[in-house]
């Protein structure tokens, strides 16, 4: 019978052990990091780790998991049901930069998994990408038949749009010297969450008056 994850009876010991265990992952990936160097981290012991996550792969998707549930509760709150498609990409907007601009070694974590564990990369695509592209996608679909976006490739536009806010931040270090200040500090990511807002308006918004 496969080894699962267990239910939480300290769950202050479990938070530290995910805490140092994306600190480790995001130094030295999946296959360098060591459990009983994020359980010293951690203030715990390896039994408590094995107990709690099973083993080290479970883990490595626990962390990824409770970082994916800070993007998605983000987006959730931002988003009524009674929200237009503009009004939803936006929310998406904000909610991924400001997810991304707190969250800096989550592109250190997803670049270690896609060098030396492609498997796991693509479950965490399957499980976790895949949906919430197909919900953007949706959103978008709804935005074309409401006249409230051109018509664009759905899919394509979705890869667009999260790619300009990721590419800022997993290469903050170079965009850093070409903006000769911290990329991650508040007012530079509001600079390009800034830019990012203009091109949807030129280039998926459509103005009020060319609305059918």
């Amino acid at each position: 019978m496969k080894r699962g994850r267990k239910k939480i009876k300290n769950p202050d010991t479990a938070r530290r052990i995910l805490e140092a265990a994306e600190r480790h992952f995001a130094e030295h990936g999946l296959a360098g990091a060591r459990t009983d160097q994020i359980a010293i981290s951690a203030h715990a012991n390896k039994a408590m780790l094995y107990y709690y996550f099973g083993d080290k792969r479970r883990l490595h998707r626990a962390v990824l998991e409770k970082l994916i549930r800070g993007v998605r509760r983000g987006f959730e709150s931002a988003v009524s049901r009674t929200a237009t498609p503009r009004q939803r990409i936006l929310a998406f907007v904000d909610a991924y930069f400001d997810f991304r601009a707190t969250h800096p070694r989550f592109p250190q974590i997803l670049m270690w998994m896609m060098m030396s564990a492609p498997a796991e990369a693509r479950w965490l695509a399957r499980t976790h990408f895949l949906p919430g592209h197909r919900l953007l996608q949706r959103v978008i679909q709804d935005g074309i038949k409401q006249g409230e976006f051109r018509k664009v490739d759905p899919t394509h536009t979705v890869i667009t749009l999260i790619a300009m806010i990721s590419f800022y931040f997993s290469s903050s270090v170079v965009q850093s010297e070409i903006l000769q200040k911290n990329a991650f500090s508040p007012k530079a990511v509001a600079e390009r969450k800034r830019a990012v807002m203009d091109f949807l308006e030129h280039g998926l918004f459509l103005p009020e008056k060319r609305r059918a």
